[in-house]
């Protein structure tokens, strides 16, 4: 497989996790929307990193450190969301974590991230070949 089919691969798994997080959100699974919203991000800037170096992205999470990885430009509001959505990884996974953010995941907040992961997933997106 190339880097570029690689990359492709990444693209097609951020945008099903795109539609599993939208999905999440219908059914008001927020703090399971978010870990989604993370899971498409990740995912689109792995598959930029693998475009970028020509080579496999590296088994990490932060969506900042892959987006300098990726040679990615951001405004600082932008940064600053791919740190706090970063977040949402380890509040999804770690059990002592898991009960502060279900608090934390109103219907409210679960939008603001998801409309900032919208955003960002629409910019990630255009950096990636026409097919």
């Amino acid at each position: 497989m190339t880097y570029q089919q690689h990359a492709a691969h990444w693209e097609k798994l951020a945008l099903r996790d795109w539609k599993t997080s939208c999905g999440l959100f219908e059914i008001k699974r927020y703090d399971a929307c978010l870990f989604f919203c993370h899971l498409t991000l990740e995912k689109f800037l792995k598959g930029l990193v693998t475009l970028h170096t020509k080579q496999h992205p590296p088994y990490i999470h932060d969506l900042e450190r892959l987006a300098v990885m990726a040679n990615i430009t951001l405004v600082s509001n932008e940064i600053i969301d791919l740190k706090n959505i970063s977040a949402f990884n380890i509040a999804g996974r770690y059990s002592d974590y898991k009960f502060v953010f279900y608090k934390k995941c109103t219907r409210a907040y679960t939008e603001k991230y998801l409309l900032k992961t919208k955003h960002l997933m629409i910019c990630l997106k255009k950096l990636y070949p026409k097919h």
